[in-house]
C-alpha cells in the first residue's frame, strides 16, 4: 500500500510536532521486517489445516501465510492444528484473527499521510473489489482444485462469504473510518503519554463500542425460531429429506440455534453456505470426534446442516480485530523508540488475552448481566453456562480479546528477535512469503499449485506426483501417516513456497491488490 499525505485543511499541531520529531531523530523511516514474517506465517498455518485435519507488512503477513498453509494441509491428521469443532481455540482458529489485525497494521501505515480523499477512497473500494472477486472465484465452490480436476459451480449453490470477503469487508470499514475520522485528531495531546495514541484515535474506539453494542445486542437478543433444511450430502441416509431443528430460544450459543446462524440463512440463504462446518466433528455429531468420522446414529438433525463461519453477525465482530491491528499500527507510526513500542503492544496484548479467558471461563451470570445491562435491561438473564466462550464460528468477544492478544504479543515477540536483536536471517523464508502473501495463499492455500500438478497423473487420476512424494518419500519413510503428513507440509510445501517466493523476490516479482 502506497503512503498517502494528510489532506485536512489546517494542519495539525499534534502532527507537526510528530512529523518534525520522525525529520529530526529518523529521516529515512526504517522498514519493520518483523511484520512481513507475521503475515507470512499466517498463511503458512492456514496451509497445513487442510491435509492434517512496505516491509512491515510483509513480514507480518508471512506469519499469516504459513499459519495458512499449516492448518489447510496438516488439521485433518492433527486435530490440535485444526480448527475446533465448536467452543475453544486451536491453532487454526488463530489464522483469520491474526490476518484481519495485520490488515488493520497495514492500514495505519498505509493511510498514515491523506492526500486526495477522494482518490484515497477510490482506490480502497477498488482493492475492495477485487478481494471479493477473488474471494467467490477461490472459495464461491468455482474452483474444486487440488482433489478434483473440475470447476464450475452452481448459482444456486454458491458460496457467498468466505476469507477475502471478510477481509475486505474489515478492510473497508476501517479503513474508511481512519480517512474520515483522520480530521478529529485532538491538537492539544502529547505523544509521550502512555495512553496518548488511544486519545488520539479515540473516534476509533467508540466506533468499536458501537460495533461491539450491536453484535452483542443481536447475539443475545434476537429470538431465533425452528427452522428446516434439506439434506445435500449424498452418503446420508437422509439424503433429500426435510429436516427440522428445534429452537425458539433467544441468546442461546449453541451449533443449531445461535442467532450468528439464523441471521445468515435469513439473508445469505441456507444454500449458499458453508456445506462442511467444522461442528460436524463435535461429540454430538461423530464418535471420532475432534477427528472427522462416520455420524453417531442419534446424532442430531443439524449434524447434516450448513453453517457460514464468516457470517454476516461474525464478520460485524471480527472488524473489532482489524480496529485493534489499526491502534497497534498507530503505536508504530507515532512511536519511535523500541522501548516505548514494546510497552505499547505487549501490555494491552496481555490484558486482552486475560480478558479473553476471565470471559471464556467466568460464569455466565456476572458476565452478562454486566455486558447486557449497559446494552438494554431487558436482555438481562438470558443465557446460562460460560458468559462469553471462545468460538471462532460465532467470533465471540473472548475469542477477538485472546487472539488480538495473541497477535499482538507473537508480533511483539518477533519485533523482538528481528527488529532489535536482527536475528532476520532465520526468517527470511518467511519474510519472502510475506512480501508474495497473495501468490501464496492463492497457489498453495487454495490448492491451485497442487491442483495443476495433480492435472498431470499417470494411468489413475490418483496417481500423481503430488500424492507419490507425500506417500513414498515422506509417510511411509516415517511409518506414520500422521508424521509424515506433517513433514510433508512444513518441507514439501511451506518452504518450498519460501523458497519461491524468495526466487520471486529476487527479480522483484510481487502480486499485490
Amino acid at each position: 500500500m502506497a503512503d498517502i499525505k494528510e489532506d485536512c485543511g489546517a494542519p495539525n499541531s499534534e502532527s507537526q510536532h510528530i512529523q518534525q520529531h520522525t525529520q529530526k531523530h529518523n529521516p529515512k523511516p526504517k522498514r519493520v521486517a518483523s511484520l512481513d514474517i507475521f503475515r507470512g506465517l499466517t498463511v503458512a498455518a492456514y496451509y497445513g489445516n487442510h491435509e492434517i485435519g512496505n516491509i512491515c507488512e510483509y513480514i507480518l503477513n508471512d506469519i499469516g501465510v504459513q499459519l495458512m498453509i499449516l492448518v489447510d494441509d496438516a488439521g485433518e491428521e492433527w486435530p490440535v492444528i485444526g480448527h475446533a469443532p465448536w467452543n475453544g481455540c486451536n491453532l487454526a482458529d488463530f489464522v483469520m484473527p491474526f490476518f484481519l489485525f495485520i490488515v488493520g497494521m497495514a492500514i495505519a501505515l498505509a493511510l498514515k499521510r491523506i492526500q486526495g480523499r477522494a482518490e484515497t477512497i477510490r482506490k480502497i473500494i477498488f482493492r475492495t473489489i477485487k478481494l471479493l472477486f477473488w474471494g467467490l472465484l477461490l472459495q464461491g465452490g468455482y474452483s474444486h482444485a487440488p482433489d478434483k480436476l473440475t470447476y464450475g459451480v452452481d448459482m444456486k449453490m454458491i458460496r457467498w462469504c468466505g476469507i477475502l470477503q471478510r477481509i475486505a469487508l474489515a478492510y473497508l470499514v476501517v479503513a474508511f473510518v481512519e480517512i474520515l475520522t483522520r480530521c478529529s485528531v485532538p491538537k492539544d495531546l502529547s505523544p509521550a503519554g502512555k495512553l496518548s495514541v488511544f486519545k488520539l484515535y479515540i473516534w476509533h474506539w467508540i466506533f468499536a463500542a458501537c460495533v461491539l453494542s450491536v453484535y452483542l445486542a443481536v447475539l443475545y437478543g434476537i429470538y431465533v425460531p425452528d427452522w428446516h433444511f434439506r439434506v445435500q450430502n449424498t452418503d446420508s441416509p437422509d439424503f433429500g429429506k426435510v429436516l427440522t431443528v428445534a429452537c425458539s430460544v433467544r441468546g442461546k450459543l449453541d451449533p443449531p440455534c445461535n442467532a450468528v446462524g439464523y441471521i445468515d440463512r435469513k439473508v445469505i440463504g441456507i444454500n449458499h453456505m458453508y456445506p462442511h462446518p467444522a461442528w460436524k466433528r463435535s461429540k454430538a455429531c461423530t464418535m471420532s470426534s475432534p477427528h472427522e468420522g462416520p455420524f453417531r446414529s442419534d446424532a442430531p438433525s443439524w449434524c447434516w446442516a450448513p453453517f457460514e463461519p464468516e457470517g454476516i453477525l461474525s464478520s460485524i465482530s471480527a472488524i473489532l480485530s482489524t480496529i485493534i491491528g489499526l491502534h497497534f499500527g498507530h503505536v508504530l507510526v507515532h512511536i519511535k523508540e523500541h522501548r516505548s513500542r514494546l510497552q505499547h503492544w505487549a501490555v494491552p496484548g496481555l490484558g486482552l488475552v486475560v480478558i479473553g479467558i476471565t470471559l471464556h471461563f467466568t460464569n455466565g451470570m456476572y458476565v452478562s448481566n454486566i455486558i447486557l445491562f449497559c446494552i438494554s435491561n431487558f436482555l438481562m438473564n438470558i443465557y446460562d453456562g460460560a458468559a462469553i466462550p471462545l468460538n471462532k464460528q460465532l467470533y465471540t468477544l473472548s475469542y477477538v480479546c485472546v487472539t488480538s492478544g495473541a497477535a499482538a504479543l507473537v508480533f511483539s515477540a518477533l519485533y523482538i528477535m528481528v527488529d532489535i536483536w536482527n536475528i532476520r536471517f532465520l526468517f527470511l523464508p518467511l519474510e519472502w512469503i510475506g512480501m508474495n502473501a497473495m501468490l501464496v495463499y492463492v497457489m498453495a492455500a487454495e490448492g491451485i499449485f497442487a491442483g495443476f500438478i495433480n492435472g498431470w497423473y499417470y494411468d489413475d487420476p490418483h496417481n500423481t506426483l503430488v500424492r507419490w512424494i507425500q506417500k513414498h518419500i515422506f509417510i511411509n519413510v516415517w511409518h506414520s501417516r500422521r508424521v509424515g503428513t506433517l513433514l510433508y507440509v512444513i518441507f514439501a510445501e511451506i518452504l518450498f513456497w519460501g523458497v519461491v517466493a524468495g526466487v520471486l523476490h529476487r527479480f522483484s516479482i510481487y502480486w499485490k491488490l
